[in-house]
């Protein structure tokens, strides 16, 4: 019986702080504050997840640290950096309404307004600071860099898996 289970990336191991085995993590997420209420977490070993259990949490200086059990001092903790950290899909912090985690609109079809016209699929997502851009590869192969502003973006399903757009002229007849 195969695990079934998705696994979200949220962060990183870093180095260890203290002698009592407690180790930093670079938080790959928007909430560093959920490390805080976990009582467990996975971490990668050889391409797996590994389960832990966390026995304390805290924020010092807006990062996270952990303290693991049966990790008591520094050595045992320094054999955990640069491990990846995950949830599974059910510990996701629910979001605000009409806000989406990144890795659900890749796979989604992106579907002109207007038209009704397939343009593409998301492939990737690209985060700017002045606003996301989504990679869409276009029917035609061609891929194309697409402003995630509201101007374009029209909606959003997740559940049906579509992203309804005003493409403008940025498909460029594909």
């Amino acid at each position: 019986m195969g695990d079934t289970k998705k696994y979200i990336a949220v962060g990183q191991l870093g180095k260890t702080r203290g002698v009592c085995g407690e180790i930093y993590v670079t938080p790959t997420t928007d909430f560093p504050e959920r490390f805080l209420d976990l009582k467990e977490i996975h971490v990668r070993e050889h391409g797996q997840w590994e389960k832990m259990a966390i026995v304390s949490a805290q924020l010092i200086a807006g990062r996270p640290v952990l303290k693991f059990k049966n990790v008591n001092c520094p050595e045992e903790a320094s054999r955990l950096t640069n491990r990846e950290l995950a949830v599974t899909d059910d510990q996701l912090v629910q979001l605000p309404g009409n806000t989406f985690y990144l890795f659900d609109l890749v796979g989604c079809i992106v579907i002109d307004v207007g038209t009704g016209h397939e343009l593409g699929e998301v492939t990737d997502v690209q985060q700017f600071p002045a606003n996301d851009v989504y990679v869409i590869r276009s029917k035609t192969g061609k891929e194309v860099l697409f402003p995630a502003v509201k101007k374009f973006v029209r909606r959003v399903d997740i559940t049906e898996r579509r992203i309804l757009v005003d493409p403008g002229n940025m498909f460029d007849d594909d």
